[in-house]
């Protein structure tokens, strides 16, 4: 296995310039103590209410991916799902909030989405039949997925004026109503409700202010407590799905008091639209990535201010808007983004990451058409089946901000796990790794596992990942392949070459904070 790392490396280096940099470092890990964590279910994706008729800068990239028209008897589907079991998936996106349930004593039948002038973000309304509901759960409960459901929270009210987009009034619940009391009585669990999508501060196509919001969420919560009176589960309370807006944010959770709402959201989408022509350079620009880092700090302190008792999510991110951008989101370029996304987001105690989208767009973990999987699930692969809950602190004293470095307790099993990620396209860095903690030796295995993620032929927009120099495709039944590591001495130096993303596993690595029990 030792002979098969040092080719790899060497195959892979000839394709590297010969004016390759090489940046010698050491990594210190503290196993002492965890520093932030991660929820059970961190991994999350979304599946939206975009019809296919939604185009964005010419380019229409929704198909038949959304949660009233995608294919649940597809093979792969179903596959993708399973393996990152139990995945947590998010049912809503911008259209959730002029959905109609088809349950209770509605006046009319209801209709599919359909592309109006003027209408909200260019839609009318749209209907969820309850025969379609049943299907997804029926899906979805075999398929092991944990669900959450956007309410819509637009219901009664109005706009103040043509050329606003605040809305006024008090929600009516009553189709909400209706909806969760059949989904209570149908046995469906739904690990959690969601209040409306982006209508925070000056909103996406709505905004609602947040004194009447508060007042809402309030009535939501009193709904649930009714409906699941009888029921040993309780829902969680989600809010609000925008993006984070610290006023609005703090005073929605001092108008709303304790335990109303047990999950604070945010959305994020910080490289920036489809059609910017500068995507790959943000996404490889170190400064850029850490700029959000700070929505991540404020969002923390206003929990701990002013809703102790919430939790942290990030509800939806895409990185790019507007559906994602063709050749960039959907290629293995877009895991420099989301893996360090969702390792910045992992030291703030973020418990949950919700990719936009499982499918549909430019942007889904699976390809809108095939469902074949994208780089992004591979890579939300790994971290789903390497990455502990438990947050250690990591140092470098390398100088260069093109290496980004995350450490976990590694997930079911004893010691670490290192995320690396190299942002430079042309310093090679060779990296020692050291244990804050004194080294006991009789813990220390000789080993060490190594998973090196780099674009097919060193293509940047490759729809190829390849893990250890080899291509990651499904297999002839259609199953996901094997991603299997390559073993190197515990002693030696890791290899990081440009433009590309390791995740390192120390077995038996001595961290007191990773042995079962131990606490933050």
């Amino acid at each position: 296995m030792r002979l098969s790392l040092a080719l790899f490396i060497f195959l892979a280096s000839l394709q590297v310039t010969l004016s390759k940099d090489v940046e010698h470092g050491l990594i210190l890990v503290n196993g002492a103590q965890a520093k932030a964590e991660i929820g059970d279910n961190f991994i999350c994706a979304t599946i939206d209410w975009w019809p296919p008729e939604l185009c964005n800068f010419g380019v229409c990239s929704w198909g038949h991916s959304s949660i009233v028209n995608l294919d649940l008897s597809h093979p792969l589907l179903a596959k993708a799902i399973q393996a990152l079991k139990p995945l947590r998936i998010r049912l809503g996106g911008s259209l959730q909030d002029q959905v109609v349930y088809n349950v209770g004593n509605l006046k009319s039948p209801g209709h599919p989405f359909q592309k109006v002038k003027g209408g909200f973000l260019g839609f009318s309304e749209g209907s969820l039949h309850m025969q379609r509901w049943d299907e997804l759960n029926h899906f979805f409960n075999k398929t092991g997925a944990i669900v959450m459901f956007g309410l819509n929270a637009l219901s009664g009210r109005h706009k103040i004026s043509n050329t606003s987009n605040v809305w006024e009034g008090a929600w009516d619940p009553t189709n909400a109503y209706d909806f969760i009391k059949y989904t209570v009585s149908k046995g469906y669990k739904i690990d959690a409700w969601e209040f409306g999508n982006e209508l925070s501060g000056t909103g996406v196509g709505a905004s609602v202010g947040v004194a009447q919001y508060g007042k809402d969420v309030i009535n939501l919560k009193r709904i649930l407590d009714e409906l699941y009176k009888n029921s040993r589960f309780k829902p969680l309370l989600v809010a609000p799905d925008g993006s984070y807006d610290k006023e609005w944010y703090n005073k929605l959770l001092q108008l709303s008091g304790p335990g109303v709402i047990n999950v604070l959201t945010h959305h994020l989408y910080n490289i920036g639209r489809a059609n910017d022509t500068h995507l790959i350079e943000r996404i490889l620009d170190p400064d850029h990535l850490s700029e959000v880092e700070t929505t991540f700090r404020n969002l923390s302190e206003t929990i701990q201010k002013h809703g102790p008792w919430a939790s942290a999510w990030v509800g939806e991110s895409g990185g790019i808007s507007r559906s994602g951008s063709r050749d960039v989101s959907n290629t293995f370029v877009n895991s420099f983004w989301y893996l360090d996304q969702l390792g910045m987001a992992s030291t703030y105690n973020t418990k949950v990451y919700c990719r936009q989208s499982l499918i549909g767009g430019n942007y889904g973990l699976l390809n809108t058409s095939t469902l074949a999987p994208n780089p992004d699930y591979y890579s939300a692969l790994l971290w789903y089946r390497l990455m502990g809950k438990k947050v250690l602190g990591v140092r470098s004293n390398i100088s260069s901000p093109f290496l980004r470095t995350y450490s976990h307790c590694s997930k079911d099993s004893a010691g670490v796990t290192l995320l690396l990620i190299n942002l430079s396209n042309q310093t090679e860095f060779i990296l020692n790794v050291k244990n804050h903690v004194t080294v006991k030796a009789n813990e220390v295995a000789k080993f060490r596992e190594e998973y090196h993620l780099t674009p097919k032929d060193n293509n940047l927009r490759s729809q190829t990942m390849v893990l250890n120099g080899i291509p990651l495709k499904l297999t002839n039944k259609g199953d996901i392949p094997a991603m299997d590591p390559v073993q190197n001495n515990v002693k030696s130096p890791i290899y990081i070459d440009p433009l590309s993303i390791a995740f390192i596993v120390y077995p038996n690595f001595d961290a007191p904070a990773c042995a079962r029990h131990s606490k933050l």
